[in-house]
């Protein structure tokens, strides 16, 4: 099978896979040698190799195919050219021989969109359906890799652990691990929930990454007796739940941004008639919250009094 000529061109035979990956990965110039040949030269990545035949991207292998698909020279590219000199640095430095790792492709000095690329040619969007808002998300865009988040070499375990979500993320996002420090919180400490409970680290269309079409659809999936529909409604049906509280943690409860009963004066400024009295009593109101009253703050089949 050749290439079309178009305008010119020089038609050219189409190139086994093996080379078109050999380029993607950055080396034309050697070869693949395999996973065992590379291992085989030297025992300090035997745990590595362990573990990686142990993860996801291990069990993947299919040898028959002889596609270096998922396998070591996948990500670090082909290694001929490192293995090339190891018998005679083995025959001059004994065991402390190394291979020639400079010859290897060095993700760590690639720029991220790059890195990136290297697990996007496999974890494309038709394979890989939850990484389709990957290029245009909030993490691509700000130099954020794969590598910065999933440790390949770290053990078997190639995801993040529910245990270690948290952490991870506040590794750039020390704010919100202040936030989960106030008294009124979500119960992401007692592990109860994770970041990824609302927010896809790889891209979403709702801003923040959210997982829901909006806010409000975000917090009744766990809040659903707040989703109504109710007969009288609290204000607007679309005014999100974070016009009144603070999604990762508030000094007031529940999660409020303002406590009670300043933050209902936000909007009903003259609405309760003791507030306007002299009467020291009435004003007493300020000591009390509105909910002690006005119980389903969140919308109600009852109304709440008098209505013109």
């Amino acid at each position: 099978m050749t290439l079309v000529a178009c305008n010119g061109k020089v038609s050219r035979p189409l190139l086994p896979v093996a080379e078109y990956e050999k380029l993607i990965v950055g080396r034309i110039d050697a070869d693949y040698v395999g996973t065992d040949n590379c291992v085989a030269q030297c025992h300090r990545h035997d745990k590595l190799t362990n573990d990686f035949r142990h993860s996801v991207h291990g069990e993947q292998i299919k040898p028959e195919t002889g596609l270096p698909l998922v396998n070591c020279e996948s990500c670090h590219g082909p290694g001929s050219l490192a293995l090339a000199n190891v018998a005679e640095a083995k025959r001059l430095h004994g065991d402390k021989a190394k291979c020639e790792s400079s010859t290897l492709l060095d993700l760590k000095k690639l720029p991220t969109q790059a890195q990136s690329l290297v697990c996007l040619r496999c974890h494309s969007s038709a394979s890989s359906p939850g990484l389709a808002h990957w290029p245009t998300s909030i993490h691509a865009q700000h130099d954020v890799s794969c590598f910065s988040c999933h440790r390949l070499h770290e053990g078997p375990n190639q995801k993040v652990s529910h245990d270690q979500m948290a952490e991870l993320c506040y590794q750039c996002h020390p704010d919100v691990r202040t936030q989960f420090n106030l008294s009124s919180r979500h119960p992401v400490r007692e592990k109860r929930m994770d970041c990824f409970d609302c927010h896809d680290p790889h891209g979403s269309t709702q801003p923040k990454m959210l997982r829901g079409e909006t806010i409000r659809d975000m917090c009744t999936r766990c809040h659903m007796d707040k989703s109504g529909p109710f007969i009288f409604e609290h204000g607007d049906v679309t005014e999100e739940c974070t016009a009144c509280h603070s999604p990762h943690g508030s000094v007031s409860r529940p999660l409020l941004t303002t406590a009670m009963p300043f933050l209902c004066l936000q909007c009903h400024p003259s609405s309760h008639q003791g507030l306007l009295s002299s009467d020291p009593r009435e004003k007493a109101v300020f000591a009390r919250r509105c909910t002690d009253c006005h119980s389903m703050i969140h919308g109600s089949d009852t109304p709440s009094g008098l209505r013109r």
